[in-house]
């Protein structure tokens, strides 16, 4: 029995017709197969098949119309000659008609050739489905026919994205030394300012602005790429970046002199307050007037230097009922009656501090000359410390620390009268000597 069609059988098929080999001729050809001329009964036509009486021929059946859910799962559904395939969404399936199939509805051509082909006669040929326009090339994109099917290309200076010509950012890869322009499909190379395209239209050169008359006040340096204006010890370059200009190092910081800074031409210099002298170029050290012998006190006074000046106290600074023992140092006897409540003994001394000192800050140290066997001491500040800017820390039973407490500013001037108690409980004894402490707070904090 001769089978005028062949059957692909089943509902699913996933075979495609094979192209022609590389050792085929050019124009391949495929000889339909041939059908006895006695009309075959219905029941003889194959599988996928059947009899139409009009052409008395056996005619495909379109399983994708006839069978409901040919194909599942995101699969699309292509009749095929005999059967039919399921095949993703994305493949192409060509519906290329030659003429002859397109002569009337009523007649059945069958086209054996592979996809991409055409019958023309007895062999097939290549569609150019790019001069047809049966490409699915985007319009950014070029067809390029080859056989059997066709490839969608870019352009020079593009490249492909899913189904798009992207234009290629040459400048990503560096192509030019300096600033790269990217233009649709190509690129431009630019040098910045200072340098000049080179032959190679990649490159930059320098320029060298100093050679060409460069417009500076002072000095000029060509460095690669731009050139520098530079100006005497002393100047800051303007803002034009030419001009040279005095600078006031004393607005820059307030640390450049201890204490006053004066902008001169191209410098400055450090000035100190009166009492002080220049230590150095920007430091104030103070003037000892009574080692330098400026002082202004009388033979009948003790100079006592302070920072930034000096006090004349008398040589005897003991006050009724306070009699002088020694210098520096009064009792009061206790044969008189204003001295029941009082110290026994006072002893004057002087020093002086800076102003705004770190706080807290140890500044004096208490220490008894004499003790009594098994007496008790105790320290205090008695009077002079109405602010409370001071206090005593006892260090042991003969020795205390007087500390300031908070920061102060001169100038001024306090007198502490520092008092140690020593009690002793067997022998039923009290007393208390006192130090009388003058301290001066000088005006500034050096």
């Amino acid at each position: 029995m001769c089978v005028c069609c062949v059957s692909l059988g089943g509902p699913t098929l996933f075979q495609l017709p094979h192209l022609p080999s590389s050792s085929s001729s050019s124009n391949p050809t495929h000889t339909p197969p041939k059908c006895p001329s006695t009309a075959p009964a219905q029941s003889e036509c194959s599988e996928g098949y059947q009899w139409d009486a009009t052409t008395q021929h056996c005619k495909d059946i379109n399983e994708c119309q006839t069978i409901p859910g040919a194909c599942k799962g995101q699969m699309k559904c292509f009749n095929h000659y005999g059967g039919y395939l399921c095949l993703p969404h994305n493949v192409v399936i060509s519906t290329t008609r030659s003429p002859a199939e397109r002569q009337t509805e009523n007649e059945e051509v069958y086209n054996n050739c592979p996809l991409g082909y055409e019958p023309e006669g007895d062999s097939c040929i290549d569609i150019d489905e790019c001069e047809r326009g049966e490409h699915d090339c985007m319009p950014s994109q070029e067809c390029i026919n080859t056989q059997g099917a066709f490839t969608c290309q870019c352009p020079d200076g593009y490249r492909k994205v899913g189904t798009e010509c992207i234009d290629i950012d040459e400048c990503r890869y560096r192509y030019c030394q300096h600033r790269c322009v990217n233009v649709p499909g190509g690129f431009s190379c630019q040098c910045e300012p200072g340098f000049q395209i080179a032959g190679n239209n990649r490159s930059c050169i320098d320029v060298d602005e100093c050679g060409m008359g460069a417009p500076c006040q002072h000095r000029c340096y060509n460095t690669y790429g731009t050139f520098l204006c530079r100006c005497d010890q002393g100047y800051e370059l303007g803002q034009d970046g030419y001009a040279c200009n005095d600078i006031d190092e004393c607005s820059y910081s307030s640390f450049l002199c201890q204490h006053q800074c004066v902008n001169e031409p191209g410098r400055f210099s450090c000035v100190c307050p009166e009492g002080y002298q220049l230590l150095g170029t920007r430091l104030c050290q103070d003037i000892n007037e009574c080692e330098a012998g400026t002082h202004t006190c009388t033979d009948r006074q003790n100079c006592i230097n302070i920072h930034g000046g000096h006090k004349c106290v008398d040589n005897n600074p003991c006050i009724e009922p306070y009699v002088q023992v020694s210098e520096n140092r009064c009792m009061c006897p206790t044969s008189k009656p204003g001295c029941r409540d009082e110290p026994h003994f006072i002893v004057h001394r002087y020093m002086s501090v800076t102003s705004e000192r770190t706080v807290p800050s140890d500044i004096f140290q208490i220490h008894a000359t004499s003790v009594y066997p098994g007496a008790n001491n105790s320290f205090r500040i008695r009077s002079g410390d109405a602010d409370g800017d001071f206090y005593i820390r006892q260090i042991n039973n003969i020795s205390a620390m007087l500390v300031l407490a908070r920061a102060v500013t001169g100038p001024k001037e306090y007198v502490l009268d520092l008092e140690m108690v020593s009690v002793n409980m067997v022998m039923s004894y009290q007393s208390s000597s006192a130090l009388r402490l003058s301290i001066y707070v000088g005006p500034h904090a050096f």
